[in-house]
């Protein structure tokens, strides 16, 4: 006898970060992505906030003399798969230092020179 109505289903649980909504291929990308050291990233979709960090981060490695080229990851499985859930973000050597906030030049002059000495 049930006491409240129907019974409601088993909800299954998915292996992927985004609900099942990628394939494999896309989430083997993104690791590999995630994996790679030695670089700086920005995650975010590409809007006004996004680009200002991309711009402070441009200017904190130009007054830090380091040669290292910014990359823009658009992609949301990529996005997710640093666990990042807040826009924009900032990943130096595939370790996320930042995210949800754009920082001032001098807050990611700091960040740099706390992690990579």
């Amino acid at each position: 006898m049930k006491l409240f109505g129907k019974r409601k289903k088993k909800q299954e649980k998915s292996d992927c970060c985004c609900n099942g909504n990628c394939d494999n291929q896309s989430m083997a990308e993104a690791e590999t992505a995630k994996a790679e050291g030695a670089s700086v990233k920005v995650l975010g979709s590409g809007c006004t906030k996004c680009n200002q960090l991309e711009a402070a981060t441009a200017e904190a490695l130009k007054q830090l003399n380091m040669d290292t080229s910014i990359e823009h990851v658009t992609d949301f499985a990529q996005i997710a798969a640093y666990g990042v859930m807040s826009t924009p973000a900032l990943v130096i050597d595939g370790k996320v230092v930042s995210y949800g906030k754009v920082l001032k030049v001098d807050e990611v002059v700091k960040i740099l020179q706390e992690t990579r000495g």
